[in-house]
């Protein structure tokens, strides 16, 4: 084992003896003085990102309230929900809710239109000191440069263009409508993709769930290839000690803190369980396009449009004060939130996972007959 891995497998386990000795989260986090308390205004809220907020809002002595359509019961953190204002309305013309009301800040992490995010800046901007608007690294697509930094063009049209814009050219769109808004109160966080307990998607708890159940694990890509990714929680946090400081301006978020490649990464997530497991890696860019294997989040192929997607530039958001969580944290608690009443039954059983146990094997058998050991 090289030292580097060692390294890193130790400082993983070292996590998991701290949630042993039930250690906060905070533990992670940049020490800060206790804020005055903050009136904030949630655009969503139930979802993902959503309870993290109001759990570390509550933790720091702010209030919260929620605007959302009421449909949503949150899986995360329910408890707290009967402490925060509701709010209900649809972001889609129904905002008569929020047409009163002041607060010192609203965060809005449920922007899918650029008229939902105008329409919102619009009517709050003159009754909030600050708008912070949750965009995305998408707005950078195509990812052709790497060291993207928060000053990167952004695409502003789609070519050919679209009925309804594309996912990056309607965060790019929202975001010049919160600045436009508020031009002194704007803060608008990019980050990468979010990960941890309470997440939406399949797509990073795949590497846990698969590291845990052990045996032969098929990982595509090359062993440099660089990974990103946001923990929830840091993300959140984040959001919550920029609006605290009173910091404006765009930052990309991503982690971890310092590079990390693939090889890294699934070593770090197999230092999360207890499982036995063996690694058989296929770093062949064009066999996996013939399997039609072109990522498994975090790890996207580093092609064409997204060669520079995992090199996002994080300098700004490191000194305004961004934290993380080593990845043996991320992986224990993704873990422990899976095999939780919060993922319901019907997700465990049939998740949207990038590969299938059938589908692994498959592909492994394609590699083994290509590649026959010698």
């Amino acid at each position: 084992m090289s030292a580097s891995r060692r390294d890193f497998i130790q400082r993983a386990l070292a996590t998991g003896g701290a949630l042993g000795l039930g250690f906060r989260s905070e533990l992670f986090a940049r020490a800060a003085p206790r804020p005055r308390a903050l009136r904030i205004l949630i655009l969503g809220g139930t979802s993902f990102l959503g309870p993290h907020l109001v759990r570390y809002a509550f933790e720091r002595g702010h209030g919260i309230s929620v605007f959302n359509r009421g449909r949503t019961t949150p899986r995360l953190h329910p408890e707290l929900f009967d402490r925060v204002e509701h709010l209900e309305g649809d972001r889609n013309g129904d905002l008569k809710s929020i047409e009163t009301g002041t607060w010192d800040a609203v965060i809005d992490n449920s922007g899918q239109r650029v008229e939902w995010a105008r329409d919102a800046a619009q009517l709050l901007k003159d009754r909030v000191r600050f708008y912070l608007y949750v965009s995305s690294t998408g707005v950078y697509l195509p990812y052709r440069t790497a060291n993207i930094r928060e000053d990167t063009k952004l695409v502003l049209a789609d070519d050919p263009p679209l009925e309804r814009p594309s996912y990056g050219v309607m965060k790019s769109l929202s975001e010049m409508e919160v600045q436009k808004a508020l031009p002194r109160g704007a803060i608008v966080v990019r980050p990468t993709y979010i990960v941890g307990p309470g997440d939406t998607s399949d797509r990073f708890p795949y590497w846990p769930v698969r590291a845990e159940r052990g045996g032969e694990v098929l990982v595509p890509g090359k062993k440099t290839d660089p990974v990103q990714f946001i923990d929830v929680r840091d993300l959140t946090e984040f959001m919550i000690r920029l609006i605290e400081n009173g910091t404006t301006g765009v930052f990309n978020v991503a982690g971890p803190a310092n590079r990390l490649s693939m090889e890294e990464f699934v070593h770090g997530v197999r230092a999360g369980t207890s499982s036995e497991v063996t690694w058989t890696w296929i770093e062949d860019y064009d066999f996996l396009l013939e399997q039609k294997l072109q990522f498994a989040i975090p790890w996207l192929m580093l092609t064409e449009d997204y060669l520079g997607s995992a090199q996002i530039n994080i300098d700004r958001a490191k000194a305004a004060g961004l934290t993380f969580r080593p990845l043996g944290l991320t992986v224990m608690d993704t873990l422990g939130w899976w095999h939780s009443d919060a993922v319901p039954a019907e997700r465990k059983v049939g998740p949207r996972f990038v590969l299938t146990p059938e589908r692994e094997l498959e592909i492994l058998a394609a590699w083994k007959a290509k590649t026959p050991a010698r």
